[in-house]
């Protein structure tokens, strides 16, 4: 980091008076929620409605969860435009908007597939082409306020916040949902999406009620007086080492995370034998995992303790390998078999996952801004679009590779090991990529 760039971050971290107090950071959390419902209630319950009530090919729905991950790639110019303004706020409140009509439309979408499947698919297709946007818009710049408007001691503490509020967004709206749904009716899912999208723009537009207005810096940044141009923005913050490093990161560690969702479960069935309820249990308690390891990371990265511990980028590269030795140990099960402590092993493999995520979400802020030059929505935006297409490809990956794998492979124990061994690697190089990062 140059002098010059070193002087207004110190001016910042010092001056600024008004940073976000909890509440504040509350507030910002109960968007965040919203956002999971409204995605959760799209990507997950209609998703099961199209395969399971209407009996569409798992396919369609693969393919329109894949669409609005693939949509997501526009991130980067989002946060540049929210960069241009003077405020945040009305592309948060815009992109809701937008996530709520598309989530509403997915909903009309599934409806009508059941009657008129052409006209259904365009209306799903059309859909989740809004909620890609209205994601892309509405978090992207949600995170870069939230960046620049917490101080470095409450950033771990923040993100962990900050996420647990939308991992209840995504358990409450399901619990919801599954209650309402029952007996299942075509109406229901109408009703459903346009109340969970009214509630949400309300709370968003509470929550964010002379918030933003509150936080105004005693030192100023001068933005440029003359219109940037995006191409030129997003080649200068790519020549950043570290950004790029980052970068790199998020995408290789999110497709690491994010293959092993679609076959721990079939793993669990076909080589321990696990009942459809034990999966879910064990699901569940890899999930407990994960929160324990945000839990743990906003502890000590808000305390006496970080000294110990060190920088979030080291809990990073600490929960990477721990991620890498838990993957390798889901390898030695599936050779070793029934034998091997498999619900202590997820849930290890949780708790690493929990631990590296949410230092990446604090270390991310804080690389957001780390100049104080106003690029903080285009960085984010960055990092947000690489860990989307890592989501995307990352179950696609997982499917196929367990199911080439058992090909070749005539032992299925071993052919999930190879699959798991990958894993782990690439977790390897996710802590590798973390340690090149210097600021």
């Amino acid at each position: 980091m140059n002098t010059n760039a070193s002087m207004i971050n110190h001016q910042l971290e010092n001056s600024h008076t008004d940073f976000l107090s909890w509440f504040g950071i509350i507030r910002l959390g109960l968007i965040q929620t919203c956002i999971g419902a409204i995605v959760v209630m799209t990507t997950s319950t209609l998703n099961r409605i199209m395969v399971v009530e209407l009996a569409l090919p798992a396919m369609l729905p693969g393919f329109l969860v894949a669409l609005h991950y693939l949509v997501q790639l526009i991130r980067p110019r989002m946060g540049f435009s929210s960069d241009q303004g003077k405020s945040k706020t009305p592309w948060i409140i815009g992109g809701m908007g937008v996530l709520a009509l598309g989530g509403i439309g997915a909903s009309i979408g599934t409806v009508l597939l059941a009657s008129n499947l052409i006209l259904g698919l365009a209306v799903s297709t059309l859909s989740f082409i809004l909620i890609g946007i209205g994601v892309s818009t509405s978090g992207t710049s949600l995170l870069a306020l939230l960046a620049k408007s917490v101080n470095d001691q409450k950033r771990a503490a923040a993100a962990t916040l900050v996420w647990i509020m939308m991992i209840f967004g995504f358990a409450f709206t399901s619990v919801m949902i599954g209650k309402y749904l029952d007996p299942f009716t075509p109406e229901k899912i109408i009703i459903i999406a346009v109340t969970i999208s009214i509630i949400s723009l309300v709370i968003t537009n509470v929550s964010l009620y002379k918030l933003e207005s509150s936080l105004t810096p005693s030192v100023k940044i001068e933005k440029p007086t003359a219109a940037m141009n995006f191409k030129v923005v997003i080649r200068e913050v790519w020549s950043d080492p570290d950004i790029r490093h980052f970068t790199k990161f998020i995408f290789l560690s999110m497709l690491a995370f994010s293959s092993q969702d679609l076959i721990l479960e079939p793993f669990a069935g076909m080589v321990f034998h696990y009942t459809v309820g034990e999966t879910t249990s064990m699901s569940g308690l890899q999930h407990t995992g994960v929160l324990v390891g945000m839990v743990l990371v906003a502890i000590t990265g808000s305390s006496r303790l970080r000294k110990y511990v060190g920088s979030l980028n080291h809990m990073i590269v600490y929960g990477c390998m721990a991620s890498a030795l838990a993957m390798l140990g889901l390898a030695v099960g599936g050779i070793v078999g029934q034998t091997w402590p498999l619900k202590l092993n997820v849930f290890i493999l949780g708790l690493a996952n929990g631990t590296f995520s949410i230092a990446a979400i604090g270390s991310m802020m804080r690389l957001a801004v780390h100049d104080g030059l106003g690029k903080e929505g285009v960085r984010i935006g960055l990092w947000g679009g690489a860990q989307a297409i890592a989501f995307g490809l990352g179950g696609l990956i997982g499917a196929i590779g367990s199911d080439v794998a058992r090909q070749l492979i005539s032992d299925t124990g071993y052919s999930y090991a190879v699959v798991f061994l990958i894993e782990s690697f690439l977790f390897v190089i996710s802590a590798k990529l973390a340690l090149d990062i210097k600021k």
